[in-house]
């Protein structure tokens, strides 16, 4: 509904805990904002009765809070002290395919193993005709089961060794839990393209895409997940005994690549990715915007004794704008920050508009401007991003109605010239608005109806986050760059690699 790209998946699990289904549902909650279209929990339990592991799954279409609105499922369905959680945004024509739902779950030779992911295989294709020319039969469009075929396939001994042999198959990113009838394993690929956090609650290991899902269980941040470490958490190990850690090595002689957009856009301000807090990461993307576009070169039109307001797009370039308001204020900038812009939590992604003007009017329910604020003032509007250009140019429309004196666009990012293949859903090239124009700043200004329009530069955007995360990680930043650290196969076809 929103002209943003969108992440695919949230990741979680939990190791050794009388309530682990319950609270991979809390912890699931807290990552929807990463996938909104389907969610699964699995758990693991030795069955007495039937004298062997088993693993009862609950998944379905729709929100968390939907899918696991009766607390029978946590009493009587899924039962067992390790649990691993899913929710999933997905490709579209993917998206009404059951099998696809996450986590996946197989009984091969070497018992039960579960797995949810996110991320986007590089070599998923030339796996998939590998196993096609050997016979096998697929059940989903994921990627994901690529991970499972390579695993049960493995001639290792053991199945730790099977796991690690087929992590050193795949390219890409990935971001993985996996449940085994007595370990849960934790996974991120080698260029740490996405997060994963591992933390502690009641003297059990979890782990997260996000902190923010540690908030709501009360578990404590232990640290990151590191990238190309294989951490097992083994039940049987006691709650003292400390993970065992394995090391992927990278494919390509790479190092660190992580996703520069997660802190722009995707992660939730109150978690803590790549080691740093995002709403920090965020401040000083708007200290660096005020930097390279300070209030008063921007500003054209004399309003009298009125400030110049600084309106942000709700909810991710909140933090943002303030940290531009802030650092303006700081050299003597004469502006204020005001909310001039409400949304609307409350409409979903299946919201059906009236009459035919259906994208229009998706914007108009999901915002409203506040029009005494607005009328008569100069307005900065601050975004994270603009992708096709589309809802930028019905917010800007709907903010002119409301009478402002002049109406300036800032975008605490680089123009997006170039999609992801790295486990988030981008338009293609020639539909995102920097390269229909040329990357003309003045022509797309045009275009959503603003006097002006000015982007964060690349180094802008490097220099900042680097500032606020002392790591001396790298960053992807292929979106805005086209330098992507991984080869792709560009290629595929979303339904033959669907991302996750």
């Amino acid at each position: 509904m929103i002209d943003k790209p969108r992440d695919y998946c949230g990741i979680f699990g939990i190791q050794n805990h009388p309530d682990a289904a319950l609270l991979s549902y809390y912890g699931l909650h807290s990552l929807q904002h990463r996938g909104q279209e389907s969610a699964g929990i699995i758990t693991s339990h030795y069955d007495d009765e039937k004298s062997r592991w088993v693993m009862p799954a609950h998944r379905d279409f729709g929100l968390v809070l939907n899918i696991f609105d009766d607390p029978k499922i946590f009493e009587n369905e899924l039962k067992g002290r390790a649990a691993i959680g899913h929710n999933r945004y997905s490709t579209t024509g993917a998206a009404k395919n059951p099998a696809n739902i996450q986590p996946f779950r197989v009984h091969y030779h070497e018992g039960n193993i579960a797995i949810g992911h996110n991320g986007n295989l590089a070599n998923a294709k030339q796996l998939r005709d590998r196993f096609r020319e050997e016979g096998v039969l697929f059940q989903s469009t994921s990627d994901t089961e690529l991970i499972l075929h390579l695993i049960s396939h493995s001639q290792k001994d053991t199945q730790i060794e099977q796991v690690l042999d087929a992590l050193e198959q795949i390219e890409g990113a990935y971001s993985l839990v996996m449940l085994t009838d007595d370990k849960l394993i934790a996974v991120r690929d080698p260029n740490g393209f996405r997060p994963l956090a591992l933390g502690k609650v009641d003297g059990s290991y979890c782990v997260s895409s996000e902190t923010c899902a540690f908030d709501i269980i009360d578990a404590e941040y232990v640290r990151d997940i590191k990238p190309g470490e294989v951490l097992v958490l083994d039940q049987d190990a006691g709650s003292d005994a400390e993970p065992v850690s394995y090391q992927l090595e990278p494919e390509h002689g790479t190092g660190t690549s992580q996703c520069i957009f997660e802190y722009v856009y995707f992660s939730r301000p109150d978690s803590k990715i790549f080691g740093e807090n995002v709403d920090k990461v965020r401040r000083n993307l708007g200290k660096y915007l005020a930097k390279e576009h300070p209030v008063n070169e921007i500003i054209q039109k004399d309003t009298g004794d009125t400030k110049p307001i600084v309106i942000s797009v709700p909810d991710s370039s909140n933090t943002a704008a303030l940290g531009y308001v802030h650092e303006n204020q700081k050299f003597g900038n004469e502006c204020k920050y005001e909310i001039g812009l409400i949304r609307n939590h409350y409409v979903g992604r299946t919201f059906i508009s009236p009459g035919q003007k259906s994208r229009e009017q998706k914007v108009r329910t999901k915002f409203n401007t506040v029009k005494g604020v607005i009328e008569g003032r100069s307005v900065i509007i601050v975004d994270d991003s603009i992708v096709r250009g589309t809802t930028s140019r019905y917010l800007v429309n709907m903010i002119r109605q409301a009478n402002p004196a002049e109406v300036h666009f800032l975008v605490s990012s680089p123009p997006i010239i170039s999609p992801c293949y790295y486990g988030m859903d981008f338009p293609t090239p020639k539909e995102l608005m920097a390269n229909r124009f040329d990357r003309d700043i003045d022509a797309m200004a045009k275009e959503i109806g603003v006097d002006s329009l000015r982007y964060l530069s690349a180094d802008g955007l490097v220099n900042s986050v680097k500032e606020a995360n002392l790591s001396g990680d790298d960053y992807c930043t292929a979106c805005f760059t086209e330098n992507y650290p991984v080869p792709v196969n560009f290629g595929v076809e979303k339904e033959e690699n669907e991302i996750v």
